[in-house]
């Protein structure tokens, strides 16, 4: 399922500080940081001209350090010619850390998943994501004024 983000459009009505968040789940980050994914050059356009401003919190931090560790990760991470730590210090250098947001009052099926909805929410940012269980509450969260999907282009 594509959930398409069109950016400028999916920022109308947005009325908080500039540039708006935006908050990268796990596997995005991976496909930005690592694995340079076709999908991801809009994000790191709009990051890099400051159209955008990712940020994070800490608990998306250590799940990073924790997934880069993985069986089935690590030796991809060394095939791209990274280190763990290097990935680590690219995403340090790139994000701009918030505190963890409160619990809103929708629960992701997935509970690691819960702090990317909570973080968007709070922040009213764009978030990519590919979990199912995220996307399947990107219209409740649209009420707290995140925006959520799985692909962002620029039109």
């Amino acid at each position: 399922m594509k959930i398409v983000l069109r950016w400028p459009e999916c920022n109308e009505g947005y009325a908080g500080p500039l540039p708006r968040p935006v908050v990268l789940d796990t596997n995005v980050v991976l496909d930005l940081l690592i694995f340079d994914d076709p999908h991801v050059p809009p994000i790191r356009e709009l990051v890099g001209s400051a159209s955008l401003r990712w940020i994070a919190d800490r608990e998306q931090r250590i799940e990073l350090e924790r997934v880069l560790h993985y069986s089935q990760i690590a030796p991809r991470v060394a095939f791209y010619g990274k280190t763990a730590e290097g990935v680590l210090d690219a995403f340090d250098a790139a994000v701009e850390y918030v505190d963890a947001a409160p619990r809103i009052r929708f629960a992701c099926t997935d509970p690691d998943d819960q702090h990317f909805l909570d973080l968007a929410s709070q922040h009213q940012a764009v978030l990519v994501s590919k979990d199912k269980a995220v996307l399947k509450l990107r219209k409740r969260v649209s009420g707290l004024g995140a925006c959520v999907g799985n692909l962002l282009v620029i039109s």
